[in-house]
C-alpha cells in the first residue's frame, strides 16, 4: 500500500528544546495510525508538524522533512492554505463557532466556493452523516452549535473538517473528555471513515488504539520507540519500553 504521509528524519526544536528526535515514519493511505506514548513525547508537536500549526508558534526549528505523496509539505511552492485543507486536524477540547450547527460545518466550503461547487446544503448533511451526527441534528440545524453536548460538539468539530473534503484527518486526543457512548461513535466513525481519509490519532489510552488502529507507533521523551501492525506492538511488541506503556507499568 502506498504511503501517503512520509515523515524523514525529523528534528523539532522549540527554541534550544529539542521535542522530537531523529523520527522516520511511513504513514500508509486509508488506514488508522495510532502514535501512542505518554505526556511529553512529542505527540501534539508531530501532528501539529503535519498541517504545518507549528507556523503559528514562534522560535520554532525544523530539520527533516514531512512528505505527502511524495511532495515536501515545507516547500517554498507547498500552500499552508491548501495543506490544512488536505491535512485537517481535530483536537481534544471541542471549539464550535459561536453559530449554528449548518453555520459551522458549512463556514469552510463556503470561503472555498471557487473549489466546490456542490450546494451547502448538501454538503453539510455529506459531512454530519460521515461524522455520525446528521440523524441526532438533522432537525435542529439552525440551533447554535453550543447547545449540543460534549461528544455531539466533537462530532460537529469532526464533521467541520470532513466538509473541506480532506485526504488525511489528524486527531489529537478527541475523546478525552468524552463519555463512553459518544466515544464509541467516533470510533464507529473513523473506522468507517478510514475508507475514504488517511487517519492518524493521538489515542486517549492505549484500549483505544488497541480497538480501532490498523498500525500503531510508541513514542517516548520525542523519540519513536517502536511502530508496527496494531497486532504485533499490542501482542509481542519488539522494545521492553513498549511492553511496559501497553500493560501500563508507566505513562
Amino acid at each position: 500500500m502506498a504511503n501517503k504521509i512520509s515523515i524523514n528524519k525529523l528534528n523539532f526544536y522549540y527554541g534550544e528544546k529539542l521535542a522530537i528526535e531523529n523520527l522516520n515514519l511511513k504513514i500508509p493511505a486509508n488506514e488508522i495510525m495510532s502514535i501512542i506514548g505518554p505526556a511529553n513525547s512529542g505527540i501534539t508537536t508531530l501532528l501539529r508538524t503535519m498541517n504545518r500549526l507549528c507556523d503559528l508558534t514562534p522560535d520554532v526549528k525544523i530539520e527533516g522533512d514531512v512528505l505527502l505523496d511524495g511532495q515536501s509539505i515545507f516547500s517554498e511552492h507547498s500552500s499552508v492554505t491548501e495543506l490544512r485543507r488536505r491535512v485537517g486536524i481535530v483536537f481534544d477540547v471541542p471549539t464550535p463557532l459561536p453559530m449554528s450547527i449548518f453555520d459551522n460545518v458549512s463556514y469552510g466550503p463556503r470561503l472555498a466556493r471557487k473549489r466546490n461547487k456542490k450546494p451547502l446544503s448538501e454538503i453539510v448533511e455529506k459531512a454530519l452523516t460521515e461524522a455520525a451526527l446528521w440523524d441526532e441534528v438533522k432537525d435542529r440545524l439552525k440551533i447554535p452549535a453550543m447547545s449540543l453536548s460534549g461528544g455531539q460538539q466533537q462530532r460537529l468539530c469532526l464533521a467541520r473538517v470532513l466538509a473541506l473534503e480532506p485526504e488525511v484527518v489528524l486527531l489529537d486526543r478527541p475523546c478525552s473528555g468524552l463519555d463512553p457512548i459518544s466515544t464509541a461513535k467516533i470510533e464507529e466513525s473513523l473506522v468507517e471513515l478510514k475508507k475514504k481519509f488517511t487517519i492518524i490519532i493521538s489515542p486517549h489510552n492505549t484500549q483505544q488504539a488497541a480497538r480501532i488502529s490498523d498500525r500503531v507507533a510508541f513514542m517516548l521523551m520525542g523519540k519513536l520507540i517502536e511502530e508496527g501492525a496494531n497486532i504485533e506492538v499490542f501482542s509481542t511488541p519488539k522494545d521492553q519500553r513498549t511492553n511496559d506503556y501497553i500493560r501500563g507499568r508507566f505513562g
